[in-house]
C-alpha cells in the first residue's frame, strides 16, 4: 500500500510525455455518442452517465468536466495500477458514454455521474437504475455543491432507492474504500480551477453553504457501497485540469487521483 500521495505527482511528472503524445488528452477525443455493445472490450472504460437535465437545474450538466476528466483518469489509471485500460485507435484511452438506466450501463462496474444537482430521473429510468445497482453496479456522483443541489439530487435518488430501505450515511474514513491502494486520510475539497484562481485560492465554491466536503453513500444489504456521492467538492476537476496551472495541480491533482483510483479499485473488487 502506498501511503504518500506525493508519489502520484512524481509519477505524473515522469510520464508527462504522454500528455504531449495525446495532445492534452481531451483534444484527441473523437465523437460523442452513446456506447453500444460492440464498444466494450473487457478492459476498463470510464463510463460517463448521460442524463436528462432539470430545466432549471443548477450546477452544470452531464457533460461537466467532459471529456478531459474521462481521458486523463483513464491514462493515470493505466500508469498507476495494473488495470488494463481500453484504448482506441492511436493508443488514446477509450471512455464511453452510457445512458442513465440504459442497457449499456450494465456493462460498467462503475458509472460516474457529474453535476447531480441538475439531473432528473424519470420513473422508468429509476427502475432500471435500481436494477443496475442491486445487480452489483456502482454509481459515483461528483461535483455537487451546497444545500440546493444536495436536496435536489436526494429527491431524485429516492425515486430509485427509497429511504425506508436504503438510508444515506456518511462514509467513515476507516471504510475500505479509503485504502484500496492509497492511504487516503481525508475527503479533499477540490474547487473548479476557475474559482480557485479567481478567488485567490479558496476551495468552497458556495461559501459557508459548502464549507465541509462530504462522502455520502448508500449500501446494499451486504454492506457493499452501491452509490457514493462526493458533495461540496469537484474531484473530477483535478483530473480534467491537471496540466493547466502548476499551483492547482500540486494542490489538488495528486489527492484527486488517489481518491479516484481507490474508488475505481473498490468498485471493481466489490
Amino acid at each position: 500500500m502506498v501511503r504518500g500521495w506525493l508519489v502520484i505527482a512524481v509519477v505524473i511528472a515522469a510520464v508527462s510525455a504522454a500528455h504531449a503524445q495525446f495532445g492534452g488528452f481531451g483534444r484527441a477525443f473523437r465523437g460523442s455518442r452513446i456506447a453500444t455493445a460492440g464498444d466494450f472490450d473487457g478492459r476498463f472504460h470510464y463510463c460517463r452517465v448521460v442524463y436528462t437535465g432539470e430545466r432549471f437545474g443548477r450546477g452544470g450538466s452531464w457533460a461537466t468536466d467532459y471529456p478531459n476528466a474521462d481521458i486523463n483518469l483513464s491514462v493515470r489509471l493505466s500508469e498507476l495500477t495494473k488495470i488494463p485500460v481500453s484504448r482506441a485507435g492511436g493508443g488514446a484511452p477509450n471512455p464511453l458514454l452510457v445512458r442513465l438506466g440504459g442497457e449499456e450501463m450494465f456493462q460498467c462496474p462503475l458509472t460516474i455521474l457529474s453535476a447531480p444537482g441538475s439531473a432528473f430521473i424519470e420513473a422508468d429510468v429509476a427502475a432500471r437504475l435500481r436494477e443496475y445497482l442491486l445487480k452489483g453496479g456502482m454509481l459515483w456522483t461528483d461535483d455537487s455543491w451546497g444545500t440546493y443541489q444536495w436536496q435536489h439530487w436526494q429527491t431524485q435518488l429516492r425515486k430509485v432507492l427509497p429511504s425506508s430501505e436504503y438510508p444515506i450515511f456518511d462514509v467513515p474514513l476507516d471504510h475500505p474504500l479509503f485504502r484500496t491502494q492509497y492511504e487516503v486520510t481525508e475527503i479533499p475539497q477540490i474547487p473548479n480551477i476557475g474559482f480557485f484562481l479567481r478567488s485567490g485560492g479558496r476551495t468552497s465554491e458556495q461559501g459557508a453553504d459548502s464549507a465541509v466536503p462530504q462522502l455520502k453513500g448508500i449500501a446494499d444489504r451486504t454492506g457493499r457501497l452501491m452509490v457514493m456521492m462526493t458533495h461540496n467538492t469537484d474531484i473530477a476537476d483535478s483530473w480534467e485540469r491537471e496540466g493547466e496551472d502548476p499551483s492547482y495541480f500540486y494542490a489538488f491533482s495528486p489527492r484527486g487521483y488517489a481518491f479516484a483510483i481507490n474508488a475505481v479499485l473498490y468498485a471493481h473488487t466489490h
